[in-house]
């Protein structure tokens, strides 16, 4: 493990005062158990007004006030489903499209083939996402963006990881910077980051990490490398 390479990371996204919202997925030290984290920023009120919540096995979205939701169109959600042995987690509704894709056999890519970024002028929010295959031991994570800030050209980007590498992961989020006003789409492959065994701390370690003004959910999921057995922990900023 490259402890100063994974430093130097965590200082970068440290220093990022917006990096929007993000996905890290990878494995503990202990070899025990899968990592999925993911977080939400805003600087809206609209966006500001949000919290996660348990359904069952999965995570959505919503309002902490439902009277001050003026626009629930992009921002209410489920960030985390699974089926069989897939746990997905985006920062979008096109988790409902990777999760209806993996159960009618077709793939992660195929099915975010299908979408574009958020059509949320000027900054056209890119769709981040990813997914572990417990059956295959592997993950693969995506993000689907405008060609510098352009809405006429769509990429889409796929990182296929064939195997975890214990007490790291790798992350990716929305935006690298901001120009003019307008938020700049995460360039580049997603990067390597600590993991630690217990889920609290993941969740404190990646909540500390993010800027405390702009900061408003995150979650933790580890998945038991085993069993499968699952656990969710959540911080809510409201």
């Amino acid at each position: 493990m490259n402890h100063r390479l994974l430093n130097e990371n965590w200082l970068k996204l440290k220093e990022n005062v917006y990096p929007g919202r993000g996905i890290v997925i990878g494995m503990t030290p202990s070899r025990q158990h899968y990592v999925q984290v993911y977080w939400i920023m805003g600087r809206s009120e609209n966006s500001r007004n949000r919290v996660f919540a348990r359904e069952g096995d999965f995570v959505k979205n919503k309002a902490f006030d439902e009277t001050k939701m003026t626009d629930p169109s992009l921002i209410i959600y489920y960030p985390l489903k699974k089926t069989g042995p897939y746990h997905i987690v985006s920062n979008g509704d096109q988790t409902e499209t990777i999760m209806d894709g993996l159960m009618n056999n077709q793939t992660f890519e195929s099915s975010l083939f299908t979408r574009e970024y958020e059509p949320d002028a000027p900054h056209f929010t890119p769709r981040i996402s990813g997914v572990i295959d417990t059956a295959q031991q592997n993950y693969k994570l995506s993000i689907l963006k405008s060609s510098r800030n352009r809405p006429e050209i769509c990429v889409r980007n796929f990182f296929n990881f064939n195997r975890f590498v214990p007490g790291e992961g790798h992350c990716i989020h929305t935006y690298q910077d901001e120009a003019d006003g307008t938020l700049l789409s995460f360039y580049g492959e997603p990067f390597e980051v600590s993991l630690f065994d217990d889920i609290e701390e993941v969740k404190d370690y990646y909540w500390q990490t993010l800027n405390p003004e702009n900061r408003i959910s995150l979650l933790v999921k580890f998945i038991d490398a085993i069993s499968a057995e699952e656990r969710i922990s959540i911080i809510n900023k409201r």
